[in-house]
């Protein structure tokens, strides 16, 4: 009945599942185990109308054409230059720490001497890890690498990993580098937005193909079936293509132990007022508990919704636990050997496709898993 199964209905199974039935003329059937489409993009209108993003704040943002118009064709959008600031005492501070937040940290005069110090040793434009800066034997370098550390990097970054930047892969503490530029968008991508009717309605009109079937509130486990090296579905061998999204190690009862991920618990609040906070997302830096605030209606340009609603993320370690959700994994050699196990279970299954940041415990953007979805489809 159908030619390939896709396991997960974020942007990952989503676009894969489009371009296999659209592309490739297959009968595709997409399996989620929540009771919704749009994986962790998933966003609704709240009771007091506000829409919100039910898993954290998602930002669309790329400089791939294709990538763009590609999901062009499923929604218009709200497209801006997203900015956010840190609250660093009694002061708001563009994050990524760039030229205009040395100025507002130091005085006229040390600020510029600072700013050539920093276009002259890395280039104007340039993104530098905090980590690469505190190596730097310049003093008055190391002294603005140190403010950094201090007030934007060091707290954050320990509330929201349970560890210190040292104890951390490189490739999570790059993300968020030093910008040797007045640029205050937090990306420096060509496109920045959020669909402009929401990301559940981009997700419903991909999923929308008569060779496409959707079940949701299923646990893949109910109709799959993998066994050595043959899949099965529903008690009979499949020879079709299988896309797997979901967590590895949870697709095989975590035989070996559970792959370590940081979750987070979400907290919403509704206020009858204008605005909260007067930006979309205020990091805490210093103090606090949570890591930040997102106030939707400025992350969505809603203009038709009475009073504001934020939600406040507080991380912590995931545990398997029933309502918990594997957001982050923690990349470094001990888990990533533990993965290679699982990974091993599924070399002999020639036509079972690991997809997305749980299925292949690795970070991912949302444009850069739409590429890796459409170049899998294409593929296949």
């Amino acid at each position: 009945m159908y030619d390939s199964i896709v396991i997960g209905a974020g942007i990952a199974g989503a676009v894969a599942a489009r371009k296999l039935a659209e592309e490739k003329g297959k009968n595709v059937l997409v399996i989620e185990q929540r009771s919704h489409i749009g994986g962790n993009c998933y966003d609704e209108k709240d009771e007091s109308g506000v829409l919100i993003h039910n898993y954290g704040p998602h930002i669309f943002h790329t400089g791939m054409e294709e990538v763009f118009s590609y999901l062009s064709r499923f929604t218009e959008w709200y497209l801006f230059g997203h900015e956010v600031v840190a609250k660093v005492g009694g002061q708001l501070i563009p994050v990524p720490f760039n030229l205009n937040t040395l100025h507002m940290v130091y005085e006229k005069e040390k600020a510029d001497r600072l700013e050539q110090k920093l276009v002259a040793a890395y280039g104007e434009g340039s993104r530098v890890p905090i980590m690469k800066l505190r190596e730097n034997e310049d003093p008055d370098i190391r002294e603005i690498a140190q403010y950094v550390y201090e007030n934007v990097f060091l707290r954050y970054t320990m509330k929201q990993w349970g560890q210190k930047p040292e104890e951390i892969s490189p490739e999570v503490t790059g993300r968020v580098p030093v910008l040797i530029s007045y640029d205050n968008r937090y990306f420096q991508d060509k496109y920045q937005g959020v669909p402009k009717d929401g990301f559940t309605p981009m997700f419903e009109k991909m999923l929308t193909h008569p060779g496409i079937t959707v079940k949701c509130g299923v646990d893949c486990k109910e109709l799959l079936k993998l066994e050595g090296d043959i899949i099965y579905f529903k008690g009979e061998p499949f020879a079709g293509d299988v896309i797997f999204t979901g967590a590895l190690d949870e697709l095989f009862d975590c035989r070996f132990g559970r792959l370590p991920y940081r979750s987070l618990d979400f907290k919403f609040e509704h206020y009858d007022e204008e605005s909260y906070q007067g930006h979309s997302v205020v990091n805490y830096t210093v103090s606090e508990e949570f890591t930040r605030i997102t106030e939707f209606k400025y992350l969505t340009g809603q203009k038709d919704a009475n009073g504001t609603t934020i939600v406040k993320e507080y991380p912590f370690a995931y545990t398997g636990a029933k309502g918990e959700i594997p957001y982050y994994a923690i990349p470094n050699e001990e888990n990533q050997a533990l993965y290679e196990k699982y990974r091993a279970l599924t070399a002999g299954m020639k036509n079972f496709h690991l997809l997305g940041r749980l299925a292949e415990y690795k970070y991912y953007n949302i444009d850069a898993m739409t590429k890796k979805a459409m170049e899998l489809a294409e593929q296949l």
